[in-house]
């Protein structure tokens, strides 16, 4: 279904702004499930007509604490039912949203809240309230501080500068008592371009930027992926993703839009446990998630070998015939049809019980996924359908459908939406989706946005005869050898990840040199397991990487990959490093991006060594 066929009265007469959306909903659905969380050992439901109530009451709390109209309310927590309520609160009582990753340094949450001269901030636990009472001088507008989990640290130290969740819906029961109608007044003042988010981008260089994203843009969001019927009340969605980072926002838009159910868990580690367990229809997830799925289904086939190991590795050889016949519109012949139909039963069925048996596709985004391991996922009947975006634009802006996908492209345009590949093959955007711009940074905003509105987006591109997009780089990425070839590094590096089950980071250097060389990493997970396999149980994962098993090892997939490459894309030296990258240490983005400079620096004595 091309752009120009979808129901467009979704994205035309869509509600004036997110709380209104939110409102429609639960009038809409008020019996269904909205959302499910853990508790405890299981997981507790709560119906939308419940998210109404309490939404309302947190709305009527932040208003009885003065909150006025875009005033900023910061969320510094993981994802949890808590987040999506706070959320929804701040934006029905006329606010807007300025999210904080739980992982920040408190000189960054500090800047932030700062910067946004954020009023109130829901914070997750004592971890998020110690930042902020660290910097609570250079915070001189942050009144409260509402705790979701709140410990001995939190009220004993601070007096009523810190609540709880409970504490705010008491007042703003109070409120409601006096006034019933007081939300429903603040909701109605809220017009379609007011400020809903302040979403600061972690970014790859330098201080956070703050895009600001308008009550219409998500609104549009929301309506875009219901004018395409990609999703239905129906469907139950996985959340772990970050809601701080605008693909999870997109997704609570969504939610609002078509009405289905959310199982909400941000525990990255429980997320294979949790797909068991909540058996959902779809998940939004970053490609790392694939990559390390991908990577623990082969390493384990191998780890078992014989039999087994050769059953699963004839399974994907003719899984992977069928598929492309089925693409190329040809011919199963009969024999190979009765291979695939008995290697389903024995392979690829139990591939997709690994996550709960009912996904009819996956949805990556926030980076590029290799088309080898979406193919292979394919060939198991698991569809990721991939897609894209930036924060920039409210995160959705092109999307591959069930329906109509073709792997290595992100899809076609959202409804209501241009794309056009402009100078050095950059792509620009321009839609409801777009921001109004970085908070308080004008000159950054004016080389982002052209003077008629389109999105510069930083990455290069190329749009085929149907109208999908294909991304083949980030343009400030690209870099040229000394031999004048230019080198698109993230395409090499996440071929190496589809050939090597282990691989974690793959970073390839080599701007103005005579050839490229790597920086890699292993999966802390998988090279465990590998020790256990290798008479090196219980090593540490520094003894492990600098074994000469395991630098034989990755050398043979790095030559594995260097038989994929033109010449002069070659890796002709590498280095393992002694732990892997984190967040934690700066060298990653929450959302699993690799911050290439902070990398490139750290290690800069070594690649110099490596060109030595």
């Amino acid at each position: 279904m091309s752009p120009e066929q979808h129901d467009l009265s979704f994205i035309e007469n869509r509600p004036a702004n997110v709380a209104v959306q939110f409102k429609e909903r639960v009038t809409a659905s008020s019996h269904r499930e909205a959302f499910r969380y853990p508790k405890g050992e299981g997981w507790e439901s709560i119906t939308w007509g419940e998210t109404g109530d309490r939404v309302t009451r947190l709305a009527a709390g932040l208003l009885s604490l003065g909150i006025e109209p875009e005033q900023r309310v910061g969320i510094a927590s993981g994802t949890r039912i808590e987040w999506i309520l706070a959320d929804l609160a701040i934006m029905s009582a006329g606010a807007a949203t300025t999210t904080v990753y739980p992982s920040t340094i408190s000189e960054d949450v500090s800047y932030i809240l700062a910067d946004s001269e954020c009023r109130v901030v829901f914070a997750e636990d004592d971890t998020q309230v110690a930042k902020l009472r660290e910097h609570k001088s250079e915070l001189p507008h942050l009144a409260k501080v509402v705790v979701f989990e709140p410990g001995s640290g939190s009220a004993v130290a601070d007096g009523d500068w810190t609540i709880t969740m409970d504490d705010l819906e008491k007042a703003g029961q109070q409120l409601l008592d006096a006034n019933p109608t007081a939300v429903d007044e603040a909701i109605a003042k809220i017009q379609p371009d007011a400020l809903a988010t302040l979403i600061y981008t972690s970014g790859t260089t330098g201080r956070p930027k703050g895009v600001r994203l308008r009550h219409s843009s998500w609104t549009y969001e929301g309506a875009a992926i219901q004018a395409q019927d990609i999703l239905h009340e129906d469907d139950l969605q996985f959340l772990w993703l970050p809601m701080a980072h605008s693909f999870g926002k997109v997704l609570l838009s969504t939610q609002l839009a078509c009405g289905f159910a959310t199982a909400v868990d941000g525990r990255v580690e429980k997320i294979i446990d949790n797909l068991a367990v909540v058996r959902p229809t779809f998940m939004g997830a970053a490609p790392r998630i694939f990559e390390k799925a991908h990577g623990r289904i082969v390493t384990m086939q191998a780890s078992e070998g014989g039999l087994k190991e050769k059953i699963f590795n004839q399974a994907f050889k003719v899984g992977l015939q069928v598929d492309r016949l089925k693409r190329e519109g040809k011919p199963v012949p009969f024999l190979l049809a009765k291979q695939h139909a008995l290697f389903d039963k024995l392979v690829f069925s139990k591939i997709r019980d690994r996550f709960g048996g009912r996904v009819r596709f996956f949805i990556s985004g926030a980076a590029a996924l290799n088309r080898d391991i979406a193919e292979w996922f394919h060939a198991a009947g698991v569809l990721i359908l991939e897609g894209y975006g930036l924060t920039e634009s409210s995160a959705g802006s092109f999307v591959n459908h069930p329906d109509d996908y073709k792997f290595g492209s992100v899809g076609l345009v959202f409804p209501g939406s241009e794309v056009k590949v402009g100078e050095n093959d950059e792509v620009l955007i321009k839609g409801p989706g777009v921001m109004d711009g970085y908070h308080n940074l004008p000159e950054e905003t004016a080389s982002s946005l052209t003077d008629d509105g389109w999105l510069r987006t930083g990455d290069k591109g190329t749009l085929d005869a149907d109208g999908f997009l294909t991304i083949t780089g980030r343009i400030k990425d690209l870099f040229k050898t000394s031999g004048g070839k230019y080198i698109a590094p993230s395409a090499i590096e996440s071929k190496f990840k589809a050939v090597c089950p282990y691989a974690s980071q793959f970073l390839v250097f080599g701007s103005e040199r005579n050839f490229c060389i790597a920086l890699i990493t292993l999966d802390p997970d998988a090279m465990t397991t590998w020790a256990a396999e290798n008479d090196m149980e219980g090593a540490s994962y520094t003894d492990i990487v600098q074994s000469d098993k395991v630098q034989a090892m990755v050398g043979g997939y790095v030559d594995e990959l260097n038989s994929h490459l033109n010449r002069w894309e070659t890796i002709k030296k590498w280095e393992l490093l002694d732990h892997d990258l984190t967040v934690e240490s700066g060298e990653l983005t929450p959302s699993m991006k690799v911050k290439r400079n902070v990398v490139e620096e750290n290690y800069k004595q070594r690649i110099d060594a490596l060109y030595a």
